[in-house]
């Protein structure tokens, strides 16, 4: 049986008060998308946290970014096993049907997901180790990068385990043969971005130096 409500009222007085101003404002822009289809040239794969805002970050318009999100941004490696991957399944509409040019993985400080990776691989969440816990098994994607982790105290492994969850998705990209094919053959980019939620500061991967540098 579905069961859904109707919409809180503070989001109906939202949306009102959206489609009269910026709808409004802009209806032969949002008829055009409408009616032309989207074009990005951009695909942004970021978490599911509500503290990162994509579009606001680079100042983009309906129609710029195709962007997926998911807990801590993680790519899983290239499996067509025939079952459902939400992730993957983005990554293969927005390369070969979008033919997007740039595919940026997009991580943040203070992310929840990686935090949960991280107490879960020091044996601090067992709860996210039953095979029922559907973030506990997500995050397993990232036990490499807990495994990579250097001593330290816990506040600088955690902030490296959240870059090394860009860097992992970046590498299981490449698994993907339309995607190695066409970033071998110049047609696809990919970036790694972390985003400081608490300072507004953005670093690039540089995989040559294995380092991230302020933009």
């Amino acid at each position: 049986m579905i069961k859904a409500k109707p919409l809180p009222t503070f989001l109906t007085q939202r949306f009102h008060g959206w489609r009269a101003t910026t709808f409004a404002e802009n209806q032969s822009w949002y008829r055009r998308l409408a009616e032309e289809g989207q074009r990005p040239r951009v695909m942004v794969i970021s978490c599911c946290d509500s503290r990162v805002h994509v579009t606001s970050i680079f100042g983009a318009e309906q129609g710029e970014f195709f962007i997926h999100r998911n807990i801590a941004n993680l790519v899983p490696p290239y499996e067509p096993d025939g079952n459902q991957h939400g992730t993957s399944a983005a990554i293969e509409y927005a390369v070969t049907a979008l033919q997007i040019t740039n595919l940026i993985i997009m991580g943040h400080s203070r992310c929840g997901g990686v935090r949960g990776c991280y107490d879960m691989c020091s044996g601090s969440a067992p709860e996210l180790e039953k095979t029922s816990s559907f973030v506990g098994r997500w995050m397993d994607l990232l036990r490499p990068g807990f495994e990579a982790l250097e001593d330290g105290d816990e506040a600088a492994r955690i902030e490296a385990l959240e870059k090394g969850a860009v860097k992992v998705s970046l590498a299981n990209l490449m698994t993907f043969p339309f995607v190695a094919e066409r970033v071998d053959d110049g047609r696809l980019s990919l970036h790694g971005l972390y985003n400081d939620i608490v300072d507004g500061e953005l670093f690039a991967y540089e995989a040559d130096a294995d380092r991230f540098v302020k933009v």
